[in-house]
């Protein structure tokens, strides 16, 4: 993979990972949407096709990690760390992209927030945010469940008919074309049963790109971009990722 199919790969899959993601976070929080409090259910399945649509899309061009967190585990798994930052690179602009895109799907939406009886904030549409506020317990938290993302990944890599075939390093994340589906399904999974406590980020790169676009976007009535929280979505995935790959290597 040359270094320009990696970023163009990670950054249009990122992309429309987010594009679907927020967007269904948009469908269920803002008011005059079809989807209005359509629930968790339908927040945990819109985020797995967005990761089914971006990583099939990217898959031929970077083996469509879409995560850094992804992209760590991989690297200690490997021992190939060079092209870590370009990844990295393509997840973040992919992801402010894809939280732009979001905006302009729903700009009529996003702008009937300037009405005093339906202003709310608006940072849920693409951030996390605890529910119980607890830095210490949250981090745990997305540790735990990116660890539980990151491990079945790089295993699917050693199970015959669903693991990588074509791109070595991509560790199942491309390869018989079922190894996506599963993926996809393990972040509904994880949605579901781990996502109460935070709203499950186990994504540096999806938790950080929207927030930065939120914070960027004339988005009326918008509220805080809660920076004092940022950290968090951002070293627990990371932290699982690491830990994932240190286990992977231990066990397999």
């Amino acid at each position: 993979m040359s270094n320009g199919d990696i970023f163009v790969g990670e950054f249009i899959g990122t992309a429309i990972l987010i594009l679907f993601g927020a967007g269904v976070c948009a469908a269920v929080t803002l008011h005059h949407s079809k989807a209005k409090a359509a629930g968790w259910v339908a927040i945990a399945f819109g985020w797995g096709f967005g990761v089914l649509a971006g990583a099939y899309t990217s898959a031929p061009l970077s083996g469509g990690h879409l995560n850094p967190a992804v992209t760590v585990g991989i690297a200690v798994d490997t021992g190939e760390w060079d092209k870590v930052p370009l990844y990295i690179l393509g997840q973040m602009t992919g992801a402010i992209l894809g939280a732009v895109l979001c905006w302009l799907t729903y700009y009529a939406q996003f702008r009937a927030n300037a009405d005093a009886t339906l202003a709310q904030p608006t940072l849920g549409i693409f951030a996390t945010a605890p529910e119980v506020r607890s830095p210490v317990a949250n981090v745990v938290t997305e540790v735990i469940a990116t660890t539980a993302l990151v491990l079945p990944i790089l295993a699917f890599g050693r199970n015959a008919g669903i693991g990588i075939g074509e791109l070595p390093g991509s560790a199942g994340v491309y390869g018989s074309g079922i190894s996506v589906l599963l993926v996809s399904l393990l972040v509904v999974g994880i949605g579901l049963s781990l996502g109460g406590p935070t709203g499950y980020a186990i994504n540096p790169a999806r938790d950080l790109g929207p927030r930065i676009a939120h914070a960027l976007l004339p988005i009326p009535n918008k509220g805080s971009s809660d920076w004092g929280y940022a950290w968090v979505p951002v070293a627990g995935p990371l932290i699982g990722g690491l830990l994932a790959g240190v286990v992977f290597n231990v066990a397999f």
